[in-house]
Formats: C-alpha cells, sequence, structure tokens
C-alpha cells in the first residue's frame, strides 16, 4: 500500500521545469559497498539499467550528470563511457551545492530546474536547495527526512537512478 501512495505522490509532482539532473555515486549508482582486492585495488558494481536511465535522459533532452564526494578513476570512467554533461569528483571540499550552483551558472539555470538523487548526508544541503530531489529506498534517515524528497522504491546500485528518470520522463 505504502509504495502505491508513494507513486501516487511522486506522478504528481511538476518535472516541466528540470532541465538538469544530477547524482550521487556511491549509495545511489553503487550499493555504497567499497570493494577491495588483496592487492588494494578498488571495484564498484554499476546497474547498467541506470546507465540505460542516463541514455533516457540525452534522448529526452536533459542535461545529466554526477556530483561525488569521492575522487576515482571508477567513476571517471563511468562517466566518461555513459558521455555524461558534468562529472564533478572531489565535491567533499567545495561541497555538492556549490558545483551545482556551478553547472546552473554555466547553463544559464537556476536550482530550480535542477533534479538531483543522493542518499547521504553530504548531499543533504543540495537535496534541500534542488527543484525535484529523491534518494534510494536504503538512504540514510536524515535524508529521508528531507521535506517533499521522493522516497524512490529500489535501493542504490539496484536501479533507482532508473526509477527517479523514469518518473521525470513519464
Amino acid at each position: 500500500m505504502l509504495s502505491i501512495i508513494k507513486k501516487i505522490f511522486s506522478k504528481k509532482r511538476d518535472f516541466s521545469k528540470i532541465k538538469i539532473v544530477l547524482s550521487d555515486v556511491d549509495g545511489v549508482l553503487t550499493d555504497a559497498g567499497m570493494y577491495y582486492t588483496q592487492d588494494g585495488n578498488e571495484f564498484k558494481k554499476f546497474n547498467t539499467h541506470d546507465g540505460m536511465g542516463f541514455d533516457l535522459l540525452a534522448k529526452y533532452g536533459y542535461k545529466r550528470g554526477i556530483i561525488t564526494s569521492e575522487d576515482t578513476k571508477i567513476a571517471a570512467n563511468r562517466a566518461k563511457k555513459l558521455k555524461l554533461d558534468f562529472a564533478y569528483q572531489g565535491a567533499r571540499h567545495q561541497g555538492k551545492l556549490k558545483v551545482a550552483k556551478e553547472i546552473c551558472k554555466q547553463e544559464n539555470l537556476s536550482l530550480e530546474n535542477v533534479a538531483y538523487i543522493g542518499d547521504d548526508i553530504n548531499c543533504i544541503e543540495l537535496l534541500e536547495k534542488v527543484g525535484i530531489s529523491a534518494c534510494p529506498a536504503n538512504a540514510t534517515k536524515k535524508v529521508k527526512e528531507i521535506k517533499n524528497i521522493i522516497h524512490l522504491e529500489k535501493n542504490g546500485g539496484e536501479g533507482a537512478f532508473r526509477e527517479f528518470v523514469e518518473m521525470i520522463i513519464a
């Protein structure tokens, strides 16, 4: 019953002002796990449904990007493969909100024109300021408590980004 209520509420959202869709990486596009080989090499699992979500956004004319606190070759490679319009890493120091404002300035838009999906406390400031915000089902409690945030049914790394995209393009 709760999932039906969430879908009804989300469909009543006005996505018409959204021009840019941004996402966190760890915990949204991945399962938030940090995996290391015995040799110390890091790897992450991305969901191909989320990748197709980025492609769908491009098809419908949206600008797409990631803003992450981490700074890894893995995220850079994923952004390059997806041919994203924006790929900002290391946002921990300047803050994700500042990065999003820079993107808006560059595109001559406002935060009202941005949809953002995030899952943890380093996303809160941006989630509270954008036009539309969403979080995966396994987001932290503080993120889930943000006023008007869309609570998705899928967990990070399991298609949550694609679920959000489908709401936007519906």
